[in-house]
């Protein structure tokens, strides 16, 4: 089995993280990597840059197809993407908020989200509302750290994300934590530790998931929305993503 996580960012430093964190939860049998596009933004932050991502991650979706991959993962907070991806895969295609979602719904009630910025708190919600988690999530917060500054820092600095976890989860009366970005993937046993609640990583949440699809044969449906897109011309920049 082959399980590709595809950072939509080009920032390789936030890919090796991705992937030494799904890493964590894969056994012998099963092969891991991490991959970024060779175009696109260094973080992805707002509408503008998730929309520039999306040509880079499904370059990668084709090269994953071409390669034998078994199945995706979409290591963004903001799924992005992620209805194209399915259309293009060859296999299951999960994104991080999605998983961690799904995750966080099985071991609590109520669950609250952490976020960086809160520009993105936005998103995050129409994200929980589309998958119908409006009724498990009792609030969506921001920590308010650039994506960029996560790798940099100190205990301090996680143990402040942390504390805001805790905060969140009492003044929620919520029973779980998702960390909305797949940068505070390493952080997950510190905060857990503080927060006294389960944690939920998207990437390692949806590195499990995957597998447990492949296993069971089951992966995207192409009946009507998820068919395969139509044969259509591309002009311009976009003319590498002609389907024929």
């Amino acid at each position: 089995m082959h399980i590709r996580l595809i950072n939509p960012n080009t920032t390789l430093a936030m890919t090796e993280l991705v992937e030494r964190s799904a890493a964590r939860v894969v056994p012998a049998d099963v092969r891991i990597d991490a991959v970024n596009p060779s175009m696109g933004p260094a973080s992805i932050e707002s509408h503008y840059e998730e929309a520039l991502a999306v040509p880079g991650l499904l370059e990668q979706i084709a090269l994953g197809n071409a390669s034998g991959v078994d199945g995706f993962a979409i290591a963004c907070f903001g799924d992005p993407g992620l209805d194209a991806a399915r259309e293009l895969s060859n296999g299951p295609v999960l994104g991080i908020a999605e998983a961690a979602f799904h995750a966080a719904a099985m071991v609590g009630r109520r669950f609250s989200v952490m976020t960086t910025l809160s520009r993105t708190r936005g998103r995050a919600q129409e994200l929980i509302e589309r998958y119908g988690f409006a009724g498990d999530c009792a609030g969506v917060h921001a920590c308010d750290i650039p994506v960029l500054e996560l790798e940099s820092l100190g205990e301090d600095g996680i143990y402040g994300i942390a504390k805001a976890c805790r905060e969140a989860v009492e003044r929620d009366d919520s029973d779980a934590v998702v960390l909305g970005c797949a940068g505070m993937a390493d952080f997950c046993p510190q905060i857990s530790q503080v927060v006294g609640v389960p944690v939920i990583d998207g990437v390692v949440a949806a590195t499990g998931m995957l597998q447990g699809l492949i296993r069971m044969g089951v992966s995207t449906s192409r009946r009507g929305e998820y068919a395969a897109p139509p044969a259509k011309a591309m002009a311009g920049l976009l003319a590498p993503f002609e389907i024929r």
